[in-house]
């Protein structure tokens, strides 16, 4: 499954109207896009999606911030598409994020880092299916993600 990753553009970089230029980013890194919708997440929606941070003293700000505005999910397809994927997005901390990219030109904070990127096969695969059905995907090959 390394061929495909999945991310989201949050709601401040949505917000800021970030999103197009994001996409492009994304497109000119050579990602294809598999599946892809805006969705606004009610808090109960967000504190499914980030229950693995549940203990974490962060968990209710992210919760918070990620239900309050739309973001786009998507699936990402490309070879080596988590790796390249989590390249393209640089360090969650945009302070640290290398030059050229996605955080380190559109995000504002650790939190509001503009961008999800999976961080293996199992959560990606987690994270498309919380979003997307199998009749919504749309890979090159037919193959189902």
């Amino acid at each position: 499954m390394s061929n495909f990753t999945f991310t989201m553009i949050k709601p401040n970089a949505v917000a800021k109207g970030y999103s197009g230029a994001i996409m492009n980013q994304i497109i000119m890194g050579g990602f294809r896009i598999v599946a892809m919708k805006m969705v606004l997440l009610s808090k109960a929606e967000a504190e499914e999606f980030y229950a693995v941070h549940k203990e974490r003293p962060f968990y209710g700000e992210l919760v918070s911030f990620m239900s309050s505005g739309p973001i786009f999910a998507a699936i990402l397809e490309k070879e080596n598409a988590i790796a390249d994927y989590r390249t393209l997005i640089g360090n969650t901390n945009p302070e640290s994020a290398e030059d050229g990219t996605i955080r380190k030109m559109f995000a504002e904070s650790v939190q509001a880092n503009a961008v999800h990127g999976s961080d293996s096969d199992e959560n990606a695969a987690i994270e498309a299916d919380f979003f997307f059905s199998r009749i919504q995907r749309f890979t090159k090959d037919g193959e189902i993600f």
